[in-house]
């Protein structure tokens, strides 16, 4: 007789479904406001800290968090739903990393060479 297959954890389950995933991974900004809007609270909490979890959709996670209120994330995930809620609001735009008195580097006043 083989033996059980190892279920899986209840916090590694996607709190919602696979269409509703599908969905969300490939809409665009407002076909996922629409769908987030039909969530509810408490699972739209779980789902965006199940996401971040996923190096493939962590982006997606921060998305999902930017819906949530950090008291529904501190509550699903305690500390990390907090960093989850700041870092879904946070400006994530790389910090140009120049110093000081640096030149920028520019190629379009270069000469093609023959």
């Amino acid at each position: 007789m083989p033996a059980p297959q190892a279920r899986p954890s209840a916090a590694d389950d996607c709190p919602v479904s696979l269409d509703v995933l599908g969905t969300l991974y490939r809409g665009d900004s407002e076909m996922v406001e629409t769908v987030l809007a039909d969530i509810p609270s408490g699972t739209r909490a779980r789902l965006a800290a199940y996401l971040y979890g996923k190096s493939h959709l962590h982006a997606l996670g921060l998305r999902v968090a930017s819906a949530c209120t950090e008291t529904d994330l501190v509550r699903v995930a305690g500390h990390a739903g907090a960093v989850l809620f700041a870092q879904s609001r946070a400006d994530h735009r790389p910090a140009e990393t120049r110093l000081p008195g640096q030149r920028r580097i520019s190629l379009a006043g270069s000469r093609a060479i023959a």
